[in-house]
């Protein structure tokens, strides 16, 4: 499981030592019918915070309209440096110029692959055991995401996720993602390790508006990272 370097300006590397690289935000989308509406408010949130990528769940409709979304959305996304990946939908990402996908368990991860390799980020998340984690590396996957609720809204404990987290971190190359559903978990997965962190209803249900939210959410990050930084350089000396 070597080290890559993502489309769009996801860059997914092995982890350096000693230095821990800063985590970085993950944004889903809530369901895209209007993409002008998204796109309204990506430029203030580009400039809020370090959004390495965006994650776009498509309202479900004919393949064309859902196509011509991801080609709106794409080059505002990608003009930033950020990638674009779709939630599922792996037939869409070359035509629609997306940088990837997301998918949910091994079996997606497996049937997506020799359409997204190599050029394209296949990320994965739905792994519910550690055995299911060490596969989805094995098989190639350019990420593993932990936390995620399932299709009931049911998800781990914030200590599981964040020892979910912590495990991958210490043992294994791939980057981990973590699933914040509020502003403690995301410094809690930033100190447990993770390089990424997802935020999806954090950001746009807050009624201070998706920018507010993110600004608060990026600098709960930031010192959770420095937090994390000064333990490390303590126990180091």
């Amino acid at each position: 499981m070597g080290s890559r370097a993502g489309k769009g300006g996801l860059v997914l590397s092995s982890k350096s030592a000693p230095a821990r690289p800063a985590p970085r935000l993950y944004l889903a989308t809530p369901v895209v019918d209007d993409p002008d509406k998204l796109i309204a408010h990506l430029p203030a949130l580009f400039a809020t915070a370090d959004i390495a990528a965006v994650l776009l769940r498509l309202k479900e409709t004919d393949h064309r309209n859902m196509i011509s979304a991801v080609k709106v959305i794409a080059p505002v996304v990608q003009a930033a440096g950020r990638a674009l990946l779709l939630d599922g939908h792996v037939e869409l990402v070359a035509r629609g110029g997306a940088d990837g996908a997301h998918l949910n368990g091994i079996e997606a991860l497996e049937e997506a692959l020799p359409t997204l390799k190599p050029d394209r980020i296949a990320g994965v998340g739905g792994l519910i055991t550690r055995h299911d984690s060490m596969i989805a590396g094995e098989r190639g996957a350019d990420y593993v995401l932990f936390g995620e609720p399932d299709s009931l809204g049911k998800r781990p404990s914030t200590d599981a996720i964040a020892e979910r987290l912590s495990w991958w971190a210490e043992l294994f190359e791939p980057p981990c993602v973590g699933y914040a559903a509020t502003r403690d978990e995301v410094a809690e997965f930033v100190m447990a390790g993770a390089d990424f962190v997802l935020v999806d209803d954090l950001v746009w249900a807050d009624q201070r508006g998706p920018a507010a939210a993110l600004g608060a959410i990026d600098q709960a990050l930031r010192q959770a990272y420095a937090s994390a930084a000064k333990a490390a350089k303590a126990a180091q000396s």
